[in-house]
């Protein structure tokens, strides 16, 4: 086996901390950090839909991410001023599909929940630490809105969290840093919901194509990473 860089085993996660009520403001946000990644989270609520949505009797949710210009070791342009990327776009897109898995938008009414996750410090997987700690920011802003009244019911039927995984070297590996990411012949995101089924799976491989059975070996780790991780959701 070879040696991490940071020594884990194959199957540990990097360190999670997680910050309840970062913000002020926010019904509901939260900081997630993991290793050397850092994501700010915070769900907002307005009343209304988007057009295509209004007279349905039911809400939405949807999720924006970004990082900031200094959060790599290299200043990237404000998207603010230059468009987002692409990869911008996949990822608040899947931050979003991965939420709306786990809320009855019909329980919303025709309210809009918007969560912001912000990329405070990057170190690789960055979209799944935006899908676990947009889930905190989410739950605790559902719980203030409910208690002032703001939404007649709990929309949420679930928890769902993200994980990265991949073949490093020949070898699978749980929570890729940014170092493992760049040498992964394999990088697979996987969002799962607390029942154990699978909500998304991003993968590809870049040295050589992967087996079935490596593909399932990846999953397996990925599960029990994603019972870590939802734990690290419930505290306090």
């Amino acid at each position: 086996m070879a040696a991490r860089f940071d020594d884990r085993a194959a199957d540990a996660l990097r360190p999670v901390r997680l910050t309840r009520a970062y913000l002020a403001h926010a019904p509901g946000s939260a900081l997630w950090e993991q290793g050397g990644t850092r994501v700010l989270c915070a769900a907002g609520f307005a009343r209304g839909v988007p057009r295509w949505r209004r007279g349905s009797g039911a809400g939405w949710l949807t999720a924006e991410y970004g990082m900031l210009p200094q959060a790599t070791d290299r200043r990237t342009a404000r998207e603010a001023r230059a468009g987002q990327s692409g990869r911008t776009q996949e990822i608040q897109r899947l931050v979003g599909r991965a939420l709306r898995a786990v809320v009855d938008l019909e329980a919303l009414g025709e309210n809009t929940i918007t969560v912001d996750c912000d990329v405070l410090d990057a170190d690789g997987g960055t979209r799944a630490a935006a899908v676990c700690g947009g889930y905190v920011a989410l739950r605790d802003a559902v719980d203030a809105l409910c208690a002032d009244g703001r939404l007649a019911r709990d929309p949420l039927h679930g928890r769902v969290a993200a994980v990265s995984v991949g073949l490093v070297a020949g070898e699978v590996l749980l929570d890729l840093d940014y170092a493992e990411d760049c040498r992964a012949e394999v990088d697979l995101n996987v969002v799962a919901n607390d029942a154990g089924a699978l909500v998304e799976i991003q993968g590809a491989a870049e040295g050589h194509a992967f087996r079935r059975a490596e593909l399932e070996r990846m999953l397996d780790l990925a599960e029990a990473g994603l019972a870590q991780l939802r734990a690290h959701q419930d505290a306090p």
